[in-house]
């Protein structure tokens, strides 16, 4: 129920006024049953304009800082990040990673419309970057079609490391649902997972226009790549 009320009656409107959303290409998100919408990720209210324009119900995976405040705020975050979908996640290492990927494969397998965002992270400075292959284990896994989301805009609407939102234009544009059974029964295999979540982060590119980096975001955030040419950071087993 609070997940539509907020939708509706009191975040919905206020984001329609503030972002104006134009969507593209929703008829490509099924009516029921599981799928992954595969977004780039360029400002915290991604995972509000998202949900704000899909007339189903997203699940997000968040990282569980979001749940474990306390106090009057903590309970309140915890409470607000529940009931508008987000499932809490622990991503200090691979065995949390793994854990994260069987919680979102059980939600798939409860039919649920799953929204991820395969760079791990927001981006730094607008480009797109490399994908964790996650994404990619989890699509093989289940067998559900992954559909490349493009969110342009929502980081004018909410400049990074701003708390206050501003008037802007959002546009949210929906690729065709990517199949990958041809790769069936291939799940765990590194250079498949690879290939599979470049695929994706090509679609994106194409649907957002934004300029490509192959490193990870996680990398120019904590100073280990200092810039775009840097090399490729291993990631771990789990993507």
């Amino acid at each position: 129920m609070w997940y539509w009320f907020f939708k509706y009656v009191l975040l919905g409107p206020l984001l329609s006024v503030l972002g104006r959303p134009k969507v593209e290409g929703l008829e490509h998100v099924p009516s029921s049953g599981p799928a992954i919408l595969a977004s780039n990720h360029l400002a915290v209210m991604d995972s509000f304009f998202l949900p704000l324009v899909v007339r189903r119900r997203i699940t997000f995976l968040a990282k569980s800082e979001y749940f474990t405040g306390t106090g009057l705020k903590g309970w309140f975050k915890r409470w607000f990040f529940t009931v508008v979908g987000q499932v809490p996640i622990d991503r200090a290492n691979a065995d949390a990673a793994n854990a994260a990927l069987t919680t979102a494969e059980r939600l798939l397998g409860e039919g649920k419309l799953l929204g991820m965002y395969p760079e791990g992270t927001r981006s730094p400075d607008g480009r797109l970057y490399k994908g964790k292959t996650g994404l990619a284990r989890l699509a093989l896994q289940s067998g559900v079609p992954v559909i490349p989301v493009a969110m342009i805009g929502t980081n004018v609407v909410n400049p990074p490391g701003k708390k206050m939102l501003r008037f802007g234009r959002v546009s949210v544009r929906f690729g065709e649902p990517m199949d990958f059974s041809r790769f069936e029964g291939l799940a765990g295999n590194h250079f498949i997972e690879r290939a599979v979540t470049d695929e994706v982060m090509y679609e994106l590119m194409g649907l957002s226009g934004q300029e490509y980096v192959d490193i990870y975001a996680a990398s120019i955030k904590d100073g280990t790549a200092k810039d775009a040419d840097a090399d490729r950071i291993p990631e771990t087993a789990a993507g």
